[in-house]
């Protein structure tokens, strides 16, 4: 992605702020006075724009969706960047706290990530059209509106990964400039001399060093200025970028750590960060906030992980590679970290207990299946199951790629609550909207593994997955994942 997008994208700020707010407002959890002067300070967006076919709630972990602004619109268009009042957001976190409290994982989806958009609401009430292969950063711009688009882009989310977005933060400019500095900065590392020149290589000369090599302490523009370089580190893409404000993220919620519960830092900071803030009418009062706050107190430094969606390079944008993300999400779901440990916690009782295969009625939904594996015969059975609970099944056949470890169920507009019904046959099942029309059952190792079918070829040597290991993860997911304790100047670009 380097140097393709123009003056204007390479003045975007990447506001590594992401998962951060949640952290600190967690640090001031402890000062329940705190909410009276910070609730006037939040603003809300209109959650009618929200999808009315949204995946179902799980009883897993909670996921908050966090994006960064790069509005110029008041006191934003002093810190730099590019021109004009539409809301612009090219960093996006999407942070899974585990049910058990003591794990969280921010999992960053590349601004260039080609996904499907669903329909979403403009400012005068009217739907748009849904579009495929789009930009994922251009859901926020929906609109063109100075606060931006935040459910559209939690509708894309959610299209994407098949989980439901419990809530979404969005930052701006300027409350990232601010809770920079109310903590006294954070610490940082340069692999090289970086100059003027490489955070705008169109102004023509290297101009002024902005970061000498080494570790240093960065605050307001100066941590501005850190986030948005790309030319000047690394390899000069937005991957690599996206390593460094990983990177920045988990340094600023140490050092909030260090700092404890000191009114004299934490009033600034969450007067900052709310501030700031444009939250889900679900969090839009301080209580609100303070009690999800709440809920991260236990996790551990080392238990806050930073990845990216499993991604590789289409020409100048960036595609999702599967299924290494189809068993991240599936993973979150059942709330296995990455490591693939259970961090499910003490799940309570429902008020009934789920429906069993018996009694599951597909009545008038039609479905059709295809075989995602080379165990012989495997799309016929699960056919000969759906029909056997009263389902119609259309076509059968071989997937394209045929080395599916957990089955895949993928539902069209207003098809949400069929496919939660055809899921109730395939424990474990991932499933998540798409563009095109019907329902469709691709069968994995998962469902032959449960005795759906007989191999009649070697299958690979991975564990097959299970309702209760929901999937494989790739050893690249793990290994680069960053904890919030790590070494700042590790892994700190992509090439």
């Amino acid at each position: 992605m380097s140097g393709s997008r123009g003056k204007q994208a390479h003045h975007r700020v990447r506001t590594a702020t992401l998962v951060v707010v949640a952290f600190v407002v967690l640090l001031a959890a402890g000062a329940g006075w705190l909410w009276l002067r910070l609730n006037g300070n939040i603003s809300t967006f209109d959650a009618d724009g929200l999808s009315k076919n949204r995946p179902g709630a799980g009883a897993a972990g909670q996921n908050v969706l966090v994006i960064g602004s790069d509005s110029r619109s008041g006191g934003n268009k002093d810190l730099g960047g590019g021109e004009g009042d539409v809301g612009r957001s090219d960093t996006a976190f999407l942070l899974h706290v585990y049910r058990d409290r003591a794990h969280a994982v921010a999992v960053s989806i590349p601004r260039d990530t080609l996904v499907d958009i669903p329909p979403c609401r403009l400012p005068d009430g009217s739907w748009t059209s849904g579009r495929t292969r789009a930009m994922f950063n251009s859901a926020f711009s929906v609109g063109e509106s100075a606060k931006g688009n935040p459910a559209c882009t939690q509708n894309t989310v959610e299209k994407l990964t098949g989980l439901r977005v419990d809530h979404t933060v969005v930052v701006d400019f300027e409350g990232f400039s601010a809770m920079t500095s109310a903590v006294g900065g954070v610490p940082v590392c340069v692999p090289k001399d970086v100059y003027q020149g490489d955070l705008n290589p169109h102004r023509g000369s290297r101009g002024q060093l902005l970061f000498p090599k080494g570790r240093q302490n960065v605050s307001g523009q100066k941590a501005l200025d850190y986030v948005r370089v790309r030319h000047g580190i690394g390899d000069g893409s937005d991957i690599g970028r996206i390593q460094r404000q990983q990177a920045f993220v988990a340094g600023m919620v140490k050092k909030v750590r260090e700092q404890g519960f000191n009114p004299a830092t934490l009033l600034p900071l969450a007067d900052a960060a709310t501030k700031s803030l444009t939250v889900d009418p679900g969090l839009g009062s301080a209580d609100k906030l303070l009690s999800f706050a709440m809920s991260l107190k236990d996790v551990d430094l080392h238990n806050i992980k930073f990845i990216t969606v499993p991604w590789r390079y289409e020409g100048d944008r960036v595609d999702i590679v599967q299924p290494d993300a189809d068993a991240l999400w599936a993973s979150l779901k059942a709330d296995r970290t990455i490591d693939g440990k259970d961090a499910g916690g003490k799940r309570q009782p429902g008020p009934a207990a789920p429906a069993s295969p018996e009694q599951v009625s597909g009545e008038g939904v039609s479905v059709s299946v295809a075989n995602g594996t080379r165990v012989s015969g495997l799309a016929a059975r699960a056919a000969t199951e759906l029909e056997k609970h009263g389902f119609t099944v259309g076509d059968t056949g071989n997937a394209e790629v045929r080395d599916a470890g957990i089955t895949v169920i993928e539902f069209g507009p207003g098809r949400a609550a069929e496919a939660r019904t055809v899921a109730r046959l395939f424990p474990g099942a991932y499933v998540h909207g798409v563009a095109a029309n019907g329902i469709t059952v691709t069968v994995g190792r998962d469902f032959a593994a449960a005795g759906g079918g007989t191999s009649a070829a070697p299958e690979p040597s991975a564990p097959a997955p299970s309702a209760a290991n929901p999937g494989t993860l790739s050893a690249d997911v793990a290994a680069t994942a960053r904890s919030a304790d790590d070494d700042p100047c590790a892994n700190l670009s992509y090439g």
